[in-house]
């Protein structure tokens, strides 16, 4: 499913990451009260009124593009609207309408774009009527906000929502095909090598040099009678390192690429293993609810080849991802090669498994009975029904009498006793727990 994206546009120190914090409600973004302090973009999943998109926040326009740096943050927020699907525009009533905010004003009517007009540090009801010069930009009323206290945030979002465009399932993309695959991980990991190989002849260009790959290309493959599409990225790296415009686009475009697939092949390399940036990575997939293959390459560097204890660490910092296969390669003497395409299959296959209702509930039901059952005080959790409610993951309803009870180790304990008994390999499942009158007890 691809998610909208929405942009957060506005001069320098409106308050731009500070809004972005109250959305998401958590501090993402770097906050200080320095003109200029968010100098990259940065993303933030959020969700309202059942819609779910992704916010990127950007560094502030300003009119002298005398700097390197000026022209960098205005090179990457030029990039943010380009992507954007809406935007939200960020002014300030404390300082008043100013000739930057006419100039960003008329960049956003060039693009076509849906905007938002946000009136911020509107910090109590007197400031509300201060925020009535910025109709001069022609977006409408502007909406008054509080981000530092978040007030007037739901009606910036109830204003919002109806401007983004639907969300494209996978079954709904034009020349969908059966099975959509990203190869996704940091720069210089050998993504494009890997593609190489996997279709067996040089469809991407393939160099030494970092960052090679500035998008997410796609190519068809046909594996044994089954479309599959490969979608090579760019690498993402460390949010800090990332440079000013076309590598932005590309972070972007490798963000929208797990999106867009069914199964990801998360591709680290043997000399260096698991950094910070690709547990970074891996929770985006996790949180995308996509399946994944952990693969890793350049194995054939390896002297000492301990696929155990490798293993054992990768499981380690992954932790959140126990659930993945990890499979050692190397695209330069095509070792495992052979052995990708099977497990990617056997994941989207797994992805795929619904289980009837009375499979489901026999294995809950002796699941339930031999673990202590969850209590607080005299009120103790009971189950009346399992059924499966999706695939693509596997999604699972859980009518209980009590949903405030299940907490996470006995959630995750379910989760296990489903896998032991159906597989799911490679798959996140979700457990959904509804709070129902029970009258009839699995147990």
């Amino acid at each position: 499913m691809s998610k909208p994206i929405v942009a957060i546009i506005g001069r320098q120190n409106v308050g731009k990451s500070t809004l972005l914090n109250r959305i998401v409600g958590k501090h993402i973004s770097i906050i200080e009260d320095v003109p200029g302090t968010t100098r990259d973009r940065i993303f933030a999943e959020t969700s309202w009124l059942g819609v779910d998109f992704t916010f990127v926040d950007t560094g502030g326009l300003e009119t002298s593009l005398e700097t390197s740096l000026s022209r960098g943050i205005r090179s990457q927020t030029e990039t943010a609207i380009r992507e954007a699907d809406a935007i939200i525009f960020l002014v300030d009533v404390k300082t008043g309408l100013l000739p930057t905010d006419m100039e960003i004003a008329d960049m956003l009517r060039r693009t076509g774009k849906p905007v938002v007009l946000a009136a911020n540090k509107a910090d109590t009801s007197r400031l509300d009527s201060q925020a009535a010069e910025f109709n001069k930009l022609g977006f409408g009323e502007p909406v008054s906000v509080s981000a530092i206290h978040g007030r007037g945030i739901a009606e910036v979002l109830d204003a919002l929502v109806p401007l983004l465009p639907a969300p494209v399932a996978a079954e709904e993309e034009p020349g969908a095909v059966a099975m959509k695959v990203a190869i996704v991980g940091r720069p210089n990991v050998g993504k494009s090598m890997l593609l190489n190989a996997l279709v067996g002849e040089e469809r991407v260009v393939v160099d030494e040099t970092p960052g090679t790959t500035r998008d997410a290309i796609d190519t068809k493959l046909d594996f044994e009678g089954q479309d599959v599409l490969l979608i090579d990225t760019a690498g993402i790296r460390r949010r800090g390192r990332v440079e000013w415009g076309v590598e932005w686009y590309s972070v972007i475009r490798a963000m929208k690429a797990i999106d867009r697939a069914d199964v990801v092949l998360l591709v680290l390399d043997a000399t260096e293993l698991v950094t910070a940036q690709d547990t970074h990575i891996a929770g985006y997939i996790q949180q995308a609810a996509k399946g994944i293959i952990v693969v890793i390459k350049k194995w054939d560097l390896i002297e000492n080849k301990r696929k155990t204890e490798y293993t054992e660490y990768i499981q380690g910092r992954l932790k959140f991802l126990s659930y993945a296969l990890i499979l050692f390669v190397s695209a330069k003497v095509r070792q495992g090669i052979k052995k990708i395409m099977p497990l990617v299959s056997r994941v989207y296959q797994e992805r795929l498994l619904h289980i009837p209702d009375e499979e489901l509930n026999n294995v809950v039901r002796e699941a339930v009975s031999a673990h202590v059952i969850p209590r607080k005080g005299k009120k103790e959790l009971k189950l009346s029904h399992v059924t499966q409610i999706g695939v693509k993951p596997p999604s699972f309803l859980f009518l209980v009498n009590d949903a405030k009870l299940v907490h996470f180790s006995y959630q995750r304990y379910l989760e296990n006793k489903l896998r032991e008994a159906f597989g799911f390999i490679g798959t996140p499942v979700r457990l959904i727990f509804k709070t129902k009158e029970v009258s009839h007890v699995a147990s």
